[in-house]
């Protein structure tokens, strides 16, 4: 935790939690199991797995072109709403080249090769809704080796007519939760029961990633979707669409070449895992007569260590604005590393408010 009171503030008896808000996304609502045996849990990782490696397109072993646009419509809670472009052009052995642009005038231009990052654009940090459409699109799913060290739940649902698996993760193994429904810092991934393909993501509650396969665009086999829609509190924030991705027979070796400046620049901003904050608003109740009611505030942390793109994932909890409020008062400049090449990454700030029941 940073900042904030922790729980242990109040008395032994822990406080009543509020349930998860309702959403028509949200699959998970009635009775959970534990993946309680090394059998139940081996096959909830292997059914990650399974869903991850689609999504992993350096691994077929062959050089590729994937083009996608997509639309943001965020109401000005992030930055640079409207119509995007975006490209990746990858060969194996070569390196990664990839550009983006938006109407509303941000362009990038970035070469991963030789083991080093750079780039060129019109702002030093990569746009929260540029992340998320890479997030979605290339790693929405966490690695098994971060899944193996958690709890890990499971329920089942149907979502579109099929049934699906619903695989809910936390970062410790003796997080406590009820028997009914989802946690609030558990992540949710659905993913198909037959296709093994993700259908729906949720890092936290609040925010849902809904995966189409019609039409799919496929390399080898690996499968990607040819939609994924994003979606806010209820809300379309971002709906990113694959146009094409071909298999492509060589590129010319200077494509991959950094030019002049870009070397001049230094390493570009590599984008990193996303970070988890708890923080615990309110004091003077005894733990039998109080009630925490989270609200999540969801938004990007740059390389200088600034939370930028704010906003709240709950903004009907009364409490939203006073989330927002004390994010922004975090100074993350301390986990940055002096010297460290910059990064930067997602932040899901928990404000947990405390209340009379």
């Amino acid at each position: 935790m940073v900042g904030g009171l922790p729980l242990t503030a109040f008395s032994q008896s822990a406080p009543n939690t509020a349930p998860v808000p309702r959403d028509p996304l949200e699959l998970v609502t009635d009775r959970v199991e534990a993946a309680g045996t090394t059998a139940s849990r081996e096959a909830a990782l292997q059914l990650l797995d399974r869903a991850r490696k689609s999504y992993i397109l350096r691994n077929a072993g062959q050089a590729w072109d994937l083009k996608v646009h997509f639309t943001v419509d965020s109401s000005g809670q992030t930055n640079y709403d409207g119509a995007w472009e975006m490209e990746d052009r990858f060969a194996p052995g070569q390196g990664l080249r990839w550009t983006a642009k938006s109407d509303s005038g941000y362009t990038f231009d970035g070469i991963f090769a030789a083991k080093a990052i750079y780039g060129a654009g019109t702002a030093s940090a990569i746009p929260l809704r540029l992340q998320e459409a890479r997030s979605m699109l290339f790693n929405p799913i966490e690695s098994v080796a971060f899944a193996r060290s958690g709890s890990i739940r499971m329920s089942t649902a149907r979502f579109r007519g099929s049934p699906v698996t619903c695989i809910l993760l936390t970062r410790s193994r003796g997080a406590a939760h009820t028997a009914a429904g989802r946690g609030w810092d558990e992540s949710e991934e659905c993913i198909d029961s037959e296709s093994g393909l993700l259908q729906l993501h949720s890092d936290v509650p609040g925010r849902y990633a809904v995966y189409d396969y019609t039409d799919s665009p496929r390399l080898g086999g690996h499968v990607l979707p040819r939609t994924v829609t994003v979606s806010e509190a209820g809300r379309i924030v971002s709906k990113i669409s694959v146009e094409s991705l071909q298999a492509v027979s060589d590129f010319d070796p200077g494509f991959f070449v950094p030019t002049d400046a870009m070397k001049a620049a230094g390493p570009a901003t590599a984008m990193t895992s996303e970070t988890r904050i708890s923080r615990v608003q309110g004091s003077g109740l005894s733990a039998s007569a109080a009630t925490i009611r989270p609200v999540y505030v969801f938004g990007l942390v740059t390389s200088a260590g600034q939370l930028v793109e704010a906003h709240s994932l709950q903004p009907s909890d009364p409490n939203s604005d006073a989330a927002v409020k004390d994010a922004k008062g975090i100074d993350f400049s301390p986990s940055m590393v002096a010297g460290a090449p910059p990064q930067q990454h997602f932040v899901f700030v928990i404000e947990k408010f405390v209340s009379p029941e």
